[in-house]
């Protein structure tokens, strides 16, 4: 049961937008230069809160495995992509 409660909480939070807090380039355009390395690791709040740094972006949008997502373009933006294993597949801006 705690792994199902885990699951979840983990699975909501990664349909969710993160803001950048303190950013020194908060509203930033996102540059995805680099940021290639990440593919294969966790979808983790650190790993997410890095993406989010070296991008430059004010925006994080974590995308689950399988999800629909709008296909507005936001230059602010890094998206996240995850795997069915939450590891993630691809890092993208917009």
């Amino acid at each position: 049961m705690r792994k199902l409660v885990t699951l979840c909480s983990v699975a909501l939070a990664a349909c969710s937008t993160v803001p950048a807090e303190g950013s020194e380039r908060a509203g930033g355009k996102c540059r995805a230069e680099g940021l290639e390395r990440y593919v294969g690791e966790a979808g983790s709040a650190e790993n997410g809160a890095a993406i989010l740094r070296e991008s430059g972006a004010s925006t994080l949008r974590w995308i689950p495995h399988g999800s629909a997502v709008t296909m507005d373009f936001s230059e602010q933006r890094v998206n996240v992509k995850l795997d069915p294993q939450s590891k993630i597949e691809a890092v993208t801006c917009g």
